[in-house]
């Protein structure tokens, strides 16, 4: 068997004349930015439109992935050269591009003073960070950060060797305080509501612990823009990375398999500068919120429902559960009759072309996004993608039955099994938690769905003592225990 060499600066002029691969020279690049959480989401995305810029001509921006728990990214790419694929798959086939923008990947745990020191590099203008909603290290049900949280304990402890991602930015901003260097700007990529907001908030909350200046420092003088930013980027497999290595003639240990879809809003305050991303796409505007919550209510919200109630049901990828007739019918009416009435967007704003969009990306059979990834951690994405939207419209008067019907799903998946007896496996900070309560309140409705509203940090306290709220949700949650999925959504759909 013929062992492939290996994707690096040395092959890459040997790949095929169709692959796009970086048109510029790599070793001129300088480290501008620092980015937190290296994942398949920001290396299919925010490195994308960088590597576009600095192809454009400006070399100031090259990226320094770190990795804040595992070295898998870095044991891959390290002998790469940090290139990389991007296979961006649709049903009318596949595109190459290799990636260049990565100048290389810590592993904050094995040298955390290491990344502390090149956050504080004066070089580096923008900390950007893709750490999931629990990276945040906060209650998901207020936004704010949960100082009894274990890695926060330890930061306060010891803020020289942070566990957190809000422990790295404020030890870093602190370095670069006190050496008279000017902060940089923190870009938050994931789906947090009001992200930059909530990003400021954690992390002058953090530094106030250390030091009250300190925290009014971040407070006053650190930018975090918000943005809303989109592209699936499902888990690589082993038959990806064959596939790749098939066509490229070599082999890349972690390609990044993702869609054409790649929007990109971004609030545009960058007090140290920025990439010009405009040029290679990106909408730059004053004001995120509008489009961040019509991305978060209507592809994260239906995404979540989606994804609860495909894996009940037994299908494994979104395509594949898109395919379930009623949860297709079910996904759409969610939008438009329950999200997206909800929302205040711009004139001009194509609403409904952003749905049609959606519809077709969970279609689209090239991508295999698992429902089991998107069903995880869900304790940290049910407020955002679905109890926000479920308040708006409580205060409105108006009827909730789809939404309750996502949350329903999501009690019945952390109960621990779905439709055929099968185990699931529950990934979510409080699994721990969420099964106890589960196995004690048993295969009943009403019991379950009162211990598990229980949790405050993820329904507070308003929507527990709220009838509106509480019966929907058992009523639905009642129908997925008795009758399954497809009937439940066949007498939806009627109604």
């Amino acid at each position: 068997m013929t062992t492939l060499p290996r994707l690096s600066d040395a092959t890459l002029a040997s790949l095929p004349a169709g692959v796009r691969r970086p048109g510029y020279d790599r070793a001129g690049v300088a480290t501008g930015i620092v980015h937190l959480g290296l994942g398949a989401f920001h290396r299919a995305h925010q490195a994308v439109y960088t590597d576009a810029a600095i192809a454009a001509g400006d070399a100031r921006w090259g990226i320094l992935g770190a990795s804040l728990r595992a070295a898998d990214t870095r044991d891959a790419l390290a002998p790469q050269d940090g290139l990389y694929t991007i296979a961006v798959r649709s049903a009318e086939g596949e595109a190459l591009r290799v990636i260049g923008a990565l100048r290389g990947v810590l592993v904050a745990p094995e040298d955390p003073a290491a990344l502390i020191a090149a956050m504080a590099n004066p070089a580096v203008r923008i900390v950007s960070l893709t750490v999931t909603e629990k990276g945040y290290c906060h209650d998901p049900a207020t936004g704010t950060l949960n100082e009894e949280h274990p890695d926060i304990r330890h930061d306060l402890d010891n803020p020289g060797a942070p566990r957190s991602a809000p422990g790295y930015v404020v030890e870093a901003l602190a370095r670069r305080r006190a050496a008279g260097i000017a902060p940089f700007t923190v870009l938050t990529c994931d789906n947090l509501p009001a992200n930059g907001h909530t990003a400021r908030r954690v992390v002058s909350r953090l530094a106030a612990l250390y030091d009250p200046d300190l925290g009014r420092f971040v407070e006053q003088e650190v930018a975090f823009p918000s943005t809303m930013v989109d592209r699936i980027a499902p888990a690589t497999t082993d038959d990806d990375r064959a596939r790749v290595a098939a066509a490229l003639g070599v082999s890349d240990a972690w390609p990044v398999m993702t869609e054409p879809f790649s929007p990109r809003v971004i609030e545009d305050r960058f007090p140290g500068g920025r990439p010009d991303w405009a040029a290679q796409g990106a909408e730059l505007v004053a004001d995120v919120a509008p489009f961040e919550t019509m991305k978060l209510r209507l592809l994260n919200g239906a995404h979540s429902s989606l994804a609860y109630l495909g894996y009940l049901a037994g299908r494994e990828t979104v395509a594949d559960a898109m395919a379930l007739a009623p949860l297709a019918v079910h996904v759409r009416r969610l939008m438009d009759e329950e999200a997206g009435p909800t929302l205040s967007l711009p004139p001009g704003a194509d609403v409904e072309g952003y749905k049609d969009r959606l519809i077709a990306r969970f279609r689209n059979p090239a991508l295999r996004h698992r429902t089991w990834q998107i069903a995880m951690d869900g304790s940290q994405k049910l407020p955002q993608r679905l109890l926000g939207t479920i308040r708006d419209r409580l205060a409105a008067g108006a009827p909730i039955p789809r939404l309750a019907l996502g949350v329903a799903a999501w009690m019945r998946y952390v109960a621990g099994t779905d439709e055929a007896g099968r185990t699931i496996d529950v990934r979510d900070p409080l699994a721990a938690d969420l099964r106890r309560r589960a196995d004690a309140a048993g295969p009943h409705a009403a019991r379950l769905a009162a211990t598990l509203m229980g949790v405050e940090s993820i329904f507070g306290r308003d929507l527990p003592g709220d009838p509106r709220f509480t019966e929907p949700v058992a009523r639905a949650l009642d129908s997925l225990l008795v009758h399954g999925v497809a009937r439940t959504l066949d007498a939806m759909n009627a109604g």
